[in-house]
């Protein structure tokens, strides 16, 4: 799915949290958001999803206004995780899957989740209530849960936070796999630089609401002459900073 951002501006009272953004985003694309705590990742990726409203500009995706429209079609089409949002505690793994395929109005539901817990090594915590599991395994169930629907636009905020080295890569992995194995377009806000150059083709720095720069993530460190996407993050941010002083 495409996705475009017209001037799209977010204000909380005299707080400007994104500030006319404007981006497209091609289908099929994999999009790294990068930008320090507060400069309006979170925030964008809310109002894509339709559950923040703008203060001005729009949200279209594949070309449509999805607030000027019944959006429930499009909704369909797209799902979201993010390590901050926790599922249903009391609900059992499966309890939480089965829920979800409902909402989505999945076809052979039981088909699709027994697909996505064997694909995401669930089978021994299935029956477990979410509120029992560990980080890494709340993660995976979470990814399951945003790729119940298949859809074509996944959205994924800050997918490996917390996680040790190597269910963070197993995380990473399988996203790669899956990526390289449908149809998706894929959004992702992340802190993890590593994370962020070996999945995204291209990468939008963020700084207070507004986009400050953006490209491959390659083009980035050889413009601001870096060795690798970290260092250059800490150049934009840490030449704010001087700005100020």
């Amino acid at each position: 799915m495409k996705v475009s951002l017209k001037k799209l501006t977010k204000k909380f009272k005299s707080i400007v949290a994104v500030n006319e953004l404007s981006l497209e985003i091609q289908k099929n694309k994999t999009i790294g958001i990068l930008g320090p705590n507060g400069c309006g990742k979170t925030t964008t990726i809310g109002m894509i999803l339709g559950l923040i409203n703008p203060t001005s500009g729009s949200v279209e995706i594949d070309d449509q206004d999805i607030n000027k429209i019944n959006r429930s079609e499009i909704l369909k089409k797209i799902n979201f995780a993010s390590p901050y949002i926790e599922l249903p505690k009391k609900l059992t793994v499966m309890e939480n899957l089965v829920v979800y395929s409902k909402l989505y109005d999945i076809p052979k539901k039981e088909q699709r989740i027994e697909e996505l817990v064997i694909d995401l090594n669930l089978t021994k915590i299935v029956f477990k209530k979410n509120g029992e599991l560990s980080s890494g395994q709340k993660n995976r169930v979470a990814l399951a849960k945003s790729l119940i629907n298949k859809p074509k636009l996944l959205l994924l905020d800050e997918p490996t936070a917390s996680l040790d080295p190597d269910v963070g890569d197993y995380v990473r992995t399988y996203i790669e796999k899956y990526k390289k194995n449908n149809e998706i377009t894929l959004i992702l806000a992340s802190h993890n630089m590593i994370e962020v150059e070996r999945l995204c083709e291209e990468v939008i720095m963020m700084r207070e609401g507004n986009i400050v720069d953006r490209g491959s993530c390659q083009d980035l460190i050889k413009k601001h002459g870096r060795k690798n996407l970290e260092e250059t993050f800490l150049k934009i941010v840490r030449d704010k900073k001087n700005e100020l002083e």
